[in-house]
């Protein structure tokens, strides 16, 4: 019985082991694709995320961009405030010279008022004002209407007219 059971041993080791065998190629093959898609999904995702870094060097591009174009728009904003409040300047500068002008223009001359010998003289179309001259008469006097008086002298205070002020007459209607 010793030779019978060492045969049966004999043949069944080597069928354990080529089936043995078997499984562990099997196993491989499985091990194996597993590996191939496990180093596809890799390459996939390492493409994704050189994709990632290059969109990142392009956001941070754009966002030192927006960076500048907000330090610009500051600035042109700033030089911009300057020169409005220059005009402002300059504004104000010629509102006083034009005040002076009609002033003087509606003021009547020292000589004048003085009833020097150069008193004023009306020229075609104006007309000197008297002691007790109104806007109302005088418009009366020239056969025109108050309105249109008032739109041909618009920088005279109808109020306080002064003697010897001159005033224009308009065309007769």
């Amino acid at each position: 019985m010793d030779t019978i059971s060492t045969r049966e041993n004999n043949n069944i080791m080597p069928m354990v082991g080529v089936v043995l065998g078997a499984i562990a190629l099997l196993l491989s093959i499985v091990a194996f694709v597993k590996v191939t898609k496990v180093n596809n999904v890799v390459t996939q995702q390492e493409e994704k995320v050189a994709k990632i870094d290059q969109i990142e060097s392009q956001a941070n591009s754009a966002a030192a961009a927006a960076d500048k174009a907000n330090g610009d728009i500051r600035k042109l904003t700033q030089q911009t405030q300057d020169a409005v409040n220059q005009i402002g300047t300059m504004i104000g500068d010629l509102r006083a010279s034009v005040t002076k002008m009609q002033e003087s223009a509606t003021r009547p001359s020292a000589h004048a008022a003085a009833g020097g010998k150069g008193a004023a003289v009306a020229g075609p179309g104006e007309y000197l004002v008297k002691r007790g001259d109104g806007g109302m008469a005088i418009a009366r006097a020239h056969g025109v209407t108050l309105a249109a008086l008032q739109a041909a002298n618009p920088g005279v205070n109808w109020r306080r007219l002064h003697i010897g002020q001159k005033i224009k007459i308009p065309g007769k209607k």
